[in-house]
């Protein structure tokens, strides 16, 4: 039983650093904000996939840091294993340094499938050293059309109770697609340098859903997310042109859809302007978000390339009415059926905008 070189196996890799998956450029880390580039050490999103011809189990050997986000629990590690159709089994261990977990096939599910997910515990941030199957053989299952999914902690997962059971796990698997994670909690404001690394990772479909940050952590004001939100897609499409891209305007928040920012914003007059600002794009036309969040009158859209044709792959997702108070645990994250029904949404809508399925390119 020969250990397999992991890597062919990874998926939702955006960049490697020494041989660690991570989600920022690790050689331009210095312009990102500290909170983002502590958020991109975590794999989330990132798992091992395969085909297996008449394997019992497969084997893991990983390395993981215990203490990963300074926590002192000492809580099993779980490595989940799923196929597209929904989880089969989960494993624990206890946490360690160093190890190797199997993972049992199930007899009357192994033959003829040609992807199992697993995904291991994200915050000890395991390292995959290896993967060997017990009889039988493995391989890397096909490869999927590549999915960049920029966001916040709704994107990164937080709340719920699985890493598969995030909403771009699930529209990844509903949609068969590679879903890269670049969500940061406590972070996503719309910043420059993040859209100048999204410019540059392959892909075949992108979508963005920032902003609720942008309300009280970074104050914005209407205006202000208007020409960050214009200003972010420009340079995003400056490395992808015709990708389709989808927006996810912020879902519901409660608390803050009425109350004011200290800039004098609520919750809705800055969705309402992240949402123009994407609608402009999309007509080739612009306005200026006002202090009720409205457009306040024409202005030209010189120094964004390409839009003042119009952007037809490109696609809105109004979040306000996808999710109920009930689906949200704190008045902000959903729980798992906030996921779900989130997820449902954002496949919906990239079905629409792509109806013929995302497509891989040669990259």
């Amino acid at each position: 039983m020969t250990w397999l070189d992991p890597q062919p196996f990874l998926r939702g890799v955006a960049w490697l650093d020494q041989g660690r998956p991570v989600r920022a450029d690790p050689a331009d880390l210095g312009r990102l904000p500290w909170h983002t580039a502590v958020r991109a050490e975590l794999p989330i999103g990132v798992r091992l996939e395969f085909a297996t011809d008449g394997a019992r189990a497969v084997e893991i050997h990983y390395r993981s840091s215990p203490d990963a986000e300074g926590s002192t629990t000492r809580l099993p590690d779980c490595f989940a294993l799923w196929q597209r159709t929904g989880p089969v089994s989960e494993t624990l261990v206890d946490p360690t340094e160093e190890g190797i977990v199997t993972l049992p096939l199930p007899k009357d599910l192994s033959k003829g499938s040609d992807r199992w997910i697993v995904h291991p515990p994200e915050t000890r941030s395991p390292l995959v050293l290896g993967v060997r199957a017990i009889g039988g053989s493995l391989a890397p299952p096909p490869e999927q059309p590549r999915w960049l999914v920029h966001g916040d902690s709704i994107t990164e997962g937080w709340w719920s109770t699985r890493p598969a059971h995030s909403w771009p796990a699930r529209a990844g698997r509903l949609l068969g697609l590679d879903t890269v994670n670049l969500g940061y909690a406590g972070s996503a404001h719309g910043e420059p340098a993040i859209a100048e690394q999204l410019s540059t990772l392959s892909a075949d479909a992108v979508t963005l859903a920032f902003g609720t940050n942008c309300w009280s952590e970074v104050p914005y004001s209407p205006a202000q997310l208007y020409e960050t939100v214009r200003t972010f897609l420009a340079v995003v499409r400056q490395g992808h042109p015709r990708t389709p891209l989808l927006v996810v305007s912020p879902v519901l928040r409660p608390a803050a859809e009425n109350a004011r920012n200290r800039l004098g914003a609520t919750f809705a007059q800055l969705r309402t302007a992240l949402e123009q600002a994407v609608r402009d794009r999309i007509d080739g036309t612009s306005g200026r978000a006002g202090g009720d969040g409205g457009a306040a009158g024409p202005r030209s859209l010189e120094g964004l390339p390409g839009a003042e044709q119009g952007d037809r792959h490109l696609a809105l997702l109004p979040g306000r009415e996808v999710l109920g108070p009930q689906q949200l645990t704190d008045g902000v994250h959903p729980d798992d059926e906030g996921h779900a029904a989130l997820a449902s949404a954002v496949a919906d809508a990239l079905r629409s905008l792509h109806p013929q399925g995302i497509q891989a390119r040669d990259h």
